[in-house]
C-alpha cells in the first residue's frame, strides 16, 4: 500500500509552461503600453487617426512624388514635367558638396574627409565600452584628434598643405566642429564649475555662481553676439581672434554653465555615506571626488548630460547669427539660387537638415539608453 501511494509523487519538477499569447511577443507589448487602460486606448486611437491623415501625404511628397534626379529648377517644377511634384531631392543632391563643405577648396576637401574619419574613428573607440586600451583612446580624442583636426583643416605650409582661412569653411562641417567643440570641453568645465559652487571657499563659490548664473540667465544668442563683437575689445592692440574662434569660446562657455547644473544634480543625490566612507579611507578631496563621488554622480545625470548634448548640437545653427555659414545657412543661400528657383525647394532643403539633425539626435538618445541600462544592470549584480 505504501508502494502504491509512493508511486504517485513526482520526482523531478514538471517543465515550465510557456506564457500565453497575450502576454508575451508583440501581442502582450500592445496589450501592456497600448490598451492598458481606456484612456491608453483612447490615445492610441488618436495617434492612428492622425497618423492615417499625416502618413500617406508625407510619404507621396518625401518619395513617391520626389524628384531624384535633375540639373536645375525645371526638373522640380509640375507645369515642366506635367505631373505633381513632391521633394526635389535633385537639388540637395546637386547642392550636396556645398552643404558638407561650404566653400571649402575643392582641391582640398580631402582633407575635411579625413577629419571626419579621425573624429569617427575616436568617437567609435571612446563610446565602444568593450574596446581595448581605452586610456590610449581618450588621449587620442582629447590630445592627439585636436592637434591633427587643427593641421588638417587650416593648413601647414611647412608639411604641404596650403591654408584655408575659415572664412571658407562652412555646412556640415562648421556643425559638426562647433557641435564636437562644445561638448567635448562643456563636460569637464561644468565638472569644474559644479565643484567649485559646492566649494567652501567663499570666492570660488561666489565666482562659480556669478558665472553660472549670469550665463544661463542670457539666450546663447546674446553670449555669441558678445563673444564676436565685445570679446575683441577686451584683448591688446593689435591682437584678434579668429572668426571661428569666437563662437566656438561663447558656445562651450555657455554649454559649461547648464552642464555645471547637472552635474551639481548628480553630486547632490549621492549619498552622504559615499563622502564619509571615502574620507574613512584616508582619501583627500581630489582623489574622493575622482575615485568614488563623481563615478556615482555622473552615472546619475546620464539623461541630463545627453539631454544637453543634444540642445547644445541643435543650438549650433544660430552660430549663422554671427556670419558662419552652417549647415542650414548653406541650405539657405542655396535655396534663392535662381537656377533651382522651384516651389518645393526650400522644403526638401529644411527636411534634409531636419533628418541630418534626427539622426544625429537619435544616435546620441539611444547611445545613452544603453549606457543606462547597462550601468543599471551592474547596479542590479
Amino acid at each position: 500500500m505504501a508502494a502504491q501511494s509512493l508511486s504517485f509523487i513526482r520526482s523531478a519538477p514538471l517543465e515550465a509552461e510557456p506564457p500565453p499569447s497575450t502576454a508575451r511577443g508583440a501581442v502582450g507589448w500592445a496589450r501592456h503600453n497600448l490598451f492598458s487602460s481606456p484612456l491608453n486606448i483612447a490615445l492610441t486611437a488618436i495617434v492612428l487617426l492622425l497618423l492615417y491623415v499625416a502618413l500617406p501625404p508625407f510619404l507621396r511628397f518625401m518619395i513617391i512624388d520626389a524628384v531624384w534626379t535633375g540639373a536645375d529648377r525645371n526638373s522640380c517644377r509640375e507645369d515642366v514635367i506635367g505631373r505633381p511634384v513632391g521633394a526635389c531631392w535633385a537639388f540637395v543632391w546637386d547642392r550636396l558638396s556645398y552643404f558638407i563643405y561650404g566653400s571649402y577648396p575643392p582641391s582640398e576637401r580631402w582633407r575635411v574627409d579625413a577629419f571626419f574619419a579621425l573624429l569617427a574613428f575616436g568617437a567609435a573607440w571612446m563610446l565602444w565600452l568593450k574596446a581595448p586600451r581605452r586610456d590610449i583612446g581618450a588621449v587620442y580624442f582629447f590630445v592627439v584628434f585636436p592637434v591633427l583636426s587643427f593641421i588638417l583643416l587650416t593648413g601647414w605650409e611647412g608639411i604641404g598643405l596650403p591654408a584655408v582661412p575659415t572664412a571658407f569653411w562652412g555646412g556640415i562641417l562648421v556643425t559638426i566642429l562647433v557641435s564636437v567643440v562644445g561638448i567635448v570641453l562643456s563636460l569637464p568645465f561644468g565638472i569644474v564649475l559644479a565643484l567649485g559652487r559646492r566649494s567652501k571657499l567663499p570666492f570660488v563659490r561666489f565666482a562659480c555662481v556669478t558665472f553660472i548664473e549670469v550665463v544661463r540667465g542670457v539666450p546663447l544668442i546674446t553670449v555669441l553676439i558678445m563673444a564676436n563683437t565685445m570679446l575683441p575689445l577686451f584683448l591688446p592692440t593689435g591682437m584678434s581672434v579668429d572668426r571661428l574662434l569666437r563662437p566656438l569660446i561663447g558656445v562651450s562657455l555657455f554649454a559649461s554653465a547648464y552642464m555645471a547644473e547637472v552635474v551639481r544634480g548628480g553630486l547632490q543625490a549621492v549619498p552622504k555615506g559615499q563622502y564619509e566612507g571615502a574620507m574613512s579611507l584616508g582619501l583627500g578631496y581630489w582623489r574622493m571626488m575622482f575615485f568614488i563621488v563623481l563615478p556615482q554622480a555622473l552615472r546619475i545625470v546620464i539623461p541630463g548630460i545627453v539631454n544637453t548634448f543634444i540642445g547644445l548640437f541643435k543650438d549650433t545653427t544660430l552660430v549663422s547669427i554671427v556670419g558662419l555659414l552652417d549647415l542650414v545657412r548653406t541650405i539657405e543661400a542655396s535655396r534663392v539660387d535662381p537656377l533651382w528657383a522651384a516651389p518645393t525647394v526650400s522644403m526638401t532643403g529644411y527636411a534634409f537638415a531636419g533628418l541630418f539633425y534626427f539622426v544625429f539626435c537619435y544616435g546620441m538618445s539611444r547611445y545613452s539608453l544603453m549606457v543606462e541600462r547597462r550601468l543599471a544592470a551592474g547596479q542590479r549584480r
